[in-house]
């Protein structure tokens, strides 16, 4: 049986903490930001928890990753 290979893709994306938690950048933050409010901007930089529905293929993706 074949090793399992972390996607990597994924890997850049994901912050796993001590804990065990995956953090996650939101979207909307890289360009057209003059037309965004600055209070809506701000909440773009915090790092939020990954979604109960998606942690469970996020954690097959980073199968070899530590």
């Amino acid at each position: 049986m074949p090793k399992m290979k972390t996607h990597k893709g994924m890997a850049k994306r994901i912050k796993i903490t001590a804990t065990g938690k995956m953090l996650r950048r939101k979207a909307f933050r890289n360009h057209l930001l003059s037309g965004k409010q600055t209070s809506l901007k701000r909440t773009y930089v915090k790092e939020f928890e990954v979604s109960a529905g998606d942690a469970g293929n996020i954690k097959k993706m980073l199968k070899g990753y530590k």
